[in-house]
């Protein structure tokens, strides 16, 4: 039984390892773009701009306006964003608040592409279906001043298990989002 155990633990350490972006050691340690990490972080294999996804996703994967930790926030093609952005859920904190793991958002040490894990989300959409966001951003310390458009959640079959963190700060998120 424990050599069925160990065979069990050793396939799933595989699968996620064969699933890391080049170059991570673990899905934490990716430095790159956000598109690769979502991918290996979700499950979503798609391919190509952050801004196509929610297209190429239909008919493949389910789509929706309710998040669940492990799918996909696409985020739309804007002035901002002129790739798009895709970022995972990791917490669900409130019916407007949740919290995303995403790669290539705010600086750290001075430059873009690290992974930021449970970072704050708000829906500001005014028929509260996440089609308009406004984003935790490290540079300022809080929630940005932009609203970005987003399509909504692709559902994945197999996020992984680093995407949030032991001890997410609720309460800061709930301040983030509600204070402003």
């Amino acid at each position: 039984m424990f050599a069925s155990m160990l065979r069990g633990a050793l396939c799933l350490s595989l699968a996620v390892t064969a699933t890391l972006p080049a170059g991570a050691r673990t899905l934490l340690d990716y430095t790159g773009e956000c598109v690769p990490f979502a991918r290996s972080a979700s499950g979503v294999q798609i391919y190509g701009d952050a801004w196509t996804w929610w297209d190429q996703a239909k008919g493949k994967y389910e789509r929706g306006h309710v998040p669940k930790v492990g799918a996909v926030l696409a985020m739309a093609k804007s002035e901002r964003l002129r790739l798009g952005h895709v970022a995972v859920v990791s917490r669900i904190v409130d019916k407007r608040v949740l919290m995303v793991t995403h790669a290539n958002w705010s600086r750290i040490g001075g430059t873009r592409g690290q992974v930021e894990q449970d970072v704050t989300l708000f829906d500001v959409s005014p028929g509260n279906d996440w089609t308009q966001v406004k984003v935790w951003y490290r540079d300022s310390e809080g929630l940005g001043g932009s609203i970005y458009p987003a399509h909504g959640f692709i559902y994945g079959d197999k996020p992984v298990a680093e995407l949030s963190g032991k001890s997410p700060d609720y309460v800061g998120s709930l301040i983030d989002a509600y204070a402003r």
